[in-house]
C-alpha cells in the first residue's frame, strides 16, 4: 500500500517546488530547497532553478549562487546530522533514503580511494547528495575538504543547468529535463579528468 502512495507524495512535491517559480518567494524558496535537498529534501533544487531561469534568464547566475549557497550549507548541516545525531536522526535518514546501504558502500569506497575528488564526484553526479553528507558525519570525514568539494561540485553542476537555460533559452528545456543525468555525468568527466591532468603535469 505504501510503495503505491509514494510516486503520488513524489509528484506532489515536485509540483509544489516547482510552483514556487510563480511566487514572489521563489527565490528564498530555491535557497530552502537546495539547503534541505542537501541532508532531507528528496526533490533536487534543479527542478526550481531551471524553472526560475526560464521565468527570468537575464538571473540566471544570481539563480546558480542561490542554489549552490543555500546546497553548501545544507551540505554542513548533513555533516552535522551525521556527526552529533547519528542514532536518532541519521541512521533514519539513511535507511529512507538508501535502504540497502549499497551508496554507501559506494561513498566508503570513493572516499578511501580518492579523498576529496570522491567528494567532489558526488557533489556533481545525481547520487543522494543528501546521503553522502550525512553518510560523511556519521564517518566523521573530513568537513573541510567535503565544502571545499561541495563548493566547486554543487556550483558546477547549477551554474552548467543555468547557463544553458540562459544561452539556449526554451529551445534546450525538452534536452535538459530529459537527459539532466547524463550531463551531470559528463561534466563529472571532465571536472575529475582535469583534476588528475593537473595531477600528473606538475
Amino acid at each position: 500500500m505504501s510503495e503505491e502512495k509514494r510516486p503520488n507524495v513524489i509528484r506532489r512535491l515536485y509540483q509544489w517546488t516547482v510552483s514556487w517559480a510563480d511566487k514572489p518567494g521563489g527565490t528564498w524558496a530555491l535557497f530552502w530547497i537546495a539547503f534541505a535537498e542537501s541532508s532531507f529534501f528528496p526533490i533536487p533544487p534543479d527542478v526550481l532553478l531551471i524553472a526560475l531561469c526560464f521565468g527570468a534568464r537575464h538571473k540566471w547566475a544570481k539563480y546558480a549562487l542561490v542554489c549552490t549557497v543555500g546546497s553548501v550549507l545544507g551540505g554542513v548541516a548533513g555533516w552535522g546530522i551525521g556527526w552529533g545525531l547519528r542514532d536518532t536522526v541519521a541512521m533514519p535518514l539513511l535507511g529512507l533514503f538508501d535502504p540497502s546501504g549499497e551508496t554507501q558502500k559506494e561513498i566508503k569506497v570513493w572516499y578511501d580511494a580518492y579523498g576529496f575528488l570522491g567528494i567532489l564526484i558526488a557533489a556533481i553526479t545525481p547520487i543522494p547528495y543528501k546521503v553522502f553528507t550525512v553518510f560523511s558525519g556519521m564517518m566523521n570525514y573530513s568537513l573541510p575538504m567535503l565544502i571545499l568539494a561541495s563548493v566547486i561540485g554543487r556550483g558546477f553542476r547549477f551554474y552548467v543547468v543555468a547557463a544553458l537555460i540562459r544561452i539556449f533559452g526554451a529551445t534546450v528545456k525538452p534536452f535538459v529535463e530529459k537527459h539532466l543525468e547524463w550531463c551531470f555525468v559528463a561534466g563529472t568527466v571532465l571536472v575529475v579528468g582535469g583534476f588528475f591532468a593537473m595531477k600528473f603535469l606538475r
